[in-house]
């Protein structure tokens, strides 16, 4: 019997969809100055879809170094307007300055996996997703910070489209799963086809 994935993030929404999807999963977040290394790619040139690729690589491979048996699973989103990179706000202000930003307009949310063993990726992908925000009030924003910080703090974008963030959309046009940051049936269908999991 293969044994669990190890998951390289503490996203809860992550594993509850690997555990709902019947993995065994194992949680390990990586450790990582994700903000630096961002920078580091930025100044670079990287692109929203690489930042997000190369993200989540050194999240599975530093993990993956640690436990070179196992195959790790790391993870990253990176979301886009106009080519504008978002991060998660660092507090209430930023949060609703990020949405005001996003209001009325489509952004693009990319979200990588790369599968590592012994710290070498086996496999990656980026699942890409439009979102478009309707014109909202701004008294209805206030009033979905309060309901909603500081738990909408940990999504990038300040929204959790699984909660009342929904509510934020007029039109959504990708994957649920990439939306939620795991490009969900790509990655179930390559763990069946290396027989990690039940094909």
């Amino acid at each position: 019997m293969p044994s669990p994935l190890i998951l390289a993030s503490a996203s809860p929404i992550r594993a509850e969809l690997l555990r709902r999807a019947a993995v065994a999963v194992e949680i390990r977040p990586a450790r990582l100055d994700e903000e630096a290394l961002r920078a580091s790619l930025q100044a670079e040139g990287a692109g929203p879809r690489d930042l997000a690729d190369t993200l989540a690589e050194h999240k599975a491979r530093k993990v993956s170094q640690r436990a070179p048996q196992a195959l790790v699973l790391g993870c990253d989103q990176i979301l886009d307007l106009d080519g504008t990179v978002f991060s998660k706000p660092a507090d209430r202000a930023a949060a609703r300055a990020q949405l005001q930003r996003l209001r009325g307009h489509t952004h693009r949310l990319h979200a990588a996996a790369v599968l590592c063993r012994a710290g070498a990726p086996l496999w990656r992908h980026v699942g890409v997703a439009h979102l478009t925000m309707r014109n909202f009030s701004d008294a209805y924003l206030d009033a979905y910070l309060d309901r909603g910080w500081p738990a909408v703090g940990d999504s990038v974008g300040a929204y959790r489209l699984e909660d009342e963030g929904v509510r934020l959309f007029s039109r959504i046009d990708g994957s649920h799963f990439t939306v939620l940051g795991l490009p969900l049936l790509e990655l179930l269908v390559h763990l069946g086809r290396i027989g990690e999991i039940e094909a």
